[in-house]
Formats: structure tokens, C-alpha cells, sequence
């Protein structure tokens, strides 16, 4: 098994096979960067760029590296992409000198992750998020409408989406603000405003948008993939009570808008290629521009966790898994630009809530709760229907090897009292 020179425990998130990107800044000061991590590392692309590690990548003669985001990176498309990626793992490697024997060069370099601040990996010009479980949609038409009509008549023939607020993304460990708006209960006669007392999260997974296609120029769902720079962890944040009275007929807007919360490490798809796998059965056959050969999806274990206030420690509520999709990554981004519409590099589209068959496996707590009907019971004696004040959320994610693991780090975030 490919080893790296640079210590990297077993069940790391990080290890050479992984070396996901993402922008940092160290703590003592200066310009945020271009960064890989390696086991508890960071490995500095700037200075490794600087230093002519990286030719005949096919990077252009400026400095990609030293940039603020991953944006002019993500532009350049999936051959450069493997190219350094190719080179950062032989540079990497435990029989390989040129990083691990220069030791004012490897001082350089590598850094640890706990002396550097990590921040959004690109500038996101735009935020698609779509609706693609089957079981999350399906659960979710049973509560307000029934069993009977919980599917959309369209659901099962196109990958659902709405345009979301990029302005509001945020990188893990951002404190959320609960969210003020209109709401309706349902014994009221007329809409009250105030702070939400349904506030929830949503377990998703995010990928950015590489070098993108022309206005009017539709990506196919064959070659979508090739527009994939890599994954994220997603919570988009959800307010249910302003949700529930804001989203007819166009949608969720306040409910959604007000936080989306990712990871800053961004896997490469390169990476999850050893766990891929087959998606669920869609029935009806989807149209011929939604059809794609072989396998589409990933084994990406996925699982959340609550801490509240009065909790001495975080407790797992959720455990699911990526592959449980009904629509790919691949089918959501031809759909997303079969009408003309162009996507840039650095545009984040997420999956929506990742939810399963069983109880465990929903990926909201509107679900996990049945809409407030079956409360979670705590380790502590609390429960849960919707989120509290210092309530803190963390979602993690991996693909298991034999003997190492591809990971996603963590994206975490803590609510915070109502602004007034």
C-alpha cells in the first residue's frame, strides 16, 4: 500500500491516497494559500510550487498556488487536476527524498494543521441545492400530504433543485445565528414574526464545479464528471416554521438563506474512484439527456453528531450513506444546464438531504422526528425535536479502505440565540 513519509495513523481522514485541497492561513499571519492535507499536515502548495516542484503538471507560468482560492485551479480541468495530483503523491511518498531529506525546504512545506486557519476553499458565485433522496421526498410528501401522494407528480423524472444564497455559505466552525421570520401556526389565524423554534439541519454532500460550460452549451450526463473537482460535507441549515409558511409556490427562501454550512477540505473525485459504486434502481427509465453508463455513485459513509449545552459529550443521531441518492451527481448537473444555463468554476451544488430507509439513516431531524412526534432521547435525560441554543452539530464522513480511509474531515456549527 502507498506510504507517505509524513506519519498518518490508520484511521486518519488523510492519508496519501486521499490529499484533499483547501485554502489556509497560518496563524502567526499572512496571505491565505493553496494547502493539501497529509495525516495532521498541510502541506503548502505555494512553497512547493515556488520551489519548481510542480512542471510539466500542466499549470500555467503564474502562481496558482499562492492564490486566495482554488477557483483558477478548478478552471484548469481534470487532466491538470490528475497531473499535480500524480506529482503531490510521488513528492509524498516514503521512498521519495526530494521533500523528506531537504530539510529547509520540507520546514517550508509542511505545517501543522493545528497552527493554520482554514478557510472557504473557492469564491462560490453560485449555490444549487437539489432534492435527490428519494426516501428524504418520500418521507417528507408522507408527513404533509400522506402516503398516497408523497411523491410530485415530477420527482421520479428529474432531479428537483432550487438556486440557493452563496453569500451565505460558511466554513465549519462558524457559529449559526437562529434565524427570525414569518411563521404560521397552525391554530393561528393570521402569520406572527419571530425566531424560529424549528430549526434543523440537513445532512449533505456538496461538490464544486470545475472549468464549467458555455451559456446555451448543455453538459452531458456522460461527461459530467469531468466537470466535478471534488466533495464536500454540507448542513444547509433548515428553519422549518418559516419553511413551511414561505415555500408556496416558489419555495424555501428566508428558511433556507440565512446559513449553509461546508467543510473546507475538498476530496478529489480522483480519490473516491476506488469506492465507486451502483445507485439505487430508478423507475421510470429517466429520459435519454439524464442517462449515463456504469456506475454513478460512491460508498461514502456518512454520520452526525448533537452536543448540547448541558452534554458532557457529543452523541451520534445519524448514520447513512452517500450511495442512497436516487439521482447522481453526474444526472443533477446535466439536468442543472440541459435548458442552456452555464455553470463557473467554483459553483457549489449540493444533493439535498441524505436520507435511508431506516430510522437511523433520515438525514434531517424533521424526519428523525417525525415532525415533533417522536422525539430523540438523549444519553443526558433531554430530548430533541428541533435544535436548541448552543446546541452544536457535526457531520463527518468517509470511504473505508483496506487499511486506510478516504475522509471529508468534519463540517461543525453552533447555534447561537437569536440576533434582535
Amino acid at each position: 500500500m502507498l506510504k507517505s513519509f509524513i506519519p498518518v495513523e490508520p484511521d486518519s481522514h488523510f492519508p496519501i491516497q486521499n490529499l484533499p485541497y483547501g485554502i489556509f492561513r497560518p496563524l502567526e499571519g499572512g496571505k491565505p494559500r493553496v494547502g493539501v492535507a497529509i495525516g495532521e499536515y498541510v502541506l503548502d502548495l505555494s512553497v512547493v510550487e515556488g520551489a519548481g516542484l510542480l512542471k510539466d503538471t500542466g499549470l500555467p507560468d503564474e502562481t496558482i498556488f499562492a492564490k486566495p482560492s482554488l477557483n483558477e485551479f478548478m478552471a484548469l480541468g481534470k487532466d491538470v487536476w490528475k497531473n499535480v495530483r500524480a506529482k503531490l503523491q510521488h513528492l509524498l511518498r516514503e521512498d521519495e527524498t526530494t521533500l523528506r531529506d531537504q530539510t529547509e525546504l520540507r520546514t517550508a512545506a509542511i505545517r501543522k494543521q493545528s497552527e493554520v486557519e482554514l478557510l472557504l476553499p473557492a469564491q462560490i458565485g453560485d449555490y444549487t441545492d437539489f432534492y435527490a433522496s428519494k426516501e428524504h421526498a418520500m418521507n417528507v410528501g408522507t408527513m404533509f400530504r400522506g402516503k398516497e401522494n408523497a411523491l410530485m407528480p415530477n420527482w421520479t423524472h428529474l432531479p428537483v433543485g432550487y438556486h440557493g444564497r452563496s453569500s451565505s455559505v460558511v466554513i465549519s466552525g462558524t457559529d449559526i445565528y437562529r434565524p427570525k421570520g414569518q411563521m404560521k401556526p397552525k391554530d393561528a389565524d393570521k402569520p406572527l414574526f419571530g425566531s424560529s423554534q424549528q430549526l434543523d439541519i440537513e445532512l449533505e454532500m456538496g461538490w464544486f464545479i470545475g472549468p464549467g460550460n458555455e451559456r446555451g452549451k448543455p453538459i452531458s450526463a456522460a461527461s459530467a464528471e469531468e466537470q466535478i473537482f471534488g466533495l464536500v460535507l454540507v448542513n444547509d441549515w433548515s428553519a422549518r416554521d418559516i419553511q413551511a409558511w414561505e415555500y408556496q409556490p416558489l419555495g424555501p427562501f428566508l428558511s433556507k438563506s440565512f446559513a449553509t454550512s461546508i467543510s473546507p477540505w475538498v476530496v478529489p473525485l480522483e480519490a473516491l474512484e476506488p469506492f465507486r459504486t451502483e445507485g439505487p434502481k430508478q423507475d421510470p427509465a429517466p429520459l435519454a439527456y439524464l442517462q449515463k453508463e456504469g456506475p454513478s455513485t460512491f460508498d461514502i459513509h456518512l454520520e452526525v453528531y448533537l452536543k448540547g449545552k448541558e452534554m458532557d459529550r457529543s452523541q451520534k443521531i445519524i448514520t447513512t450513506n452517500f450511495s442512497y441518492l436516487y439521482w447522481s451527481m453526474a444526472q443533477q448537473i446535466a439536468h442543472h444546464t440541459v435548458a442552456g444555463c452555464n455553470l463557473r468554476p467554483g459553483d457549489l451544488l449540493a444533493s439535498g438531504t441524505i436520507s435511508g430507509e431506516n430510522k437511523h439513516e433520515r438525514g434531517c431531524l424533521l424526519e428523525l422526528t417525525w415532525r415533533g412526534s417522536e422525539p430523540i432521547e438523549l444519553d443526558n435525560g433531554e430530548q430533541r425535536v428541533w435544535l436548541k441554543d448552543e446546541d452544536e452539530i457535526t457531520m463527518t464522513g468517509w470511504c473505508q479502505g483496506d487499511g486506510y480511509r478516504i475522509g471529508f474531515g468534519e463540517v461543525t456549527g453552533r447555534i447561537l440565540p437569536v440576533v434582535d
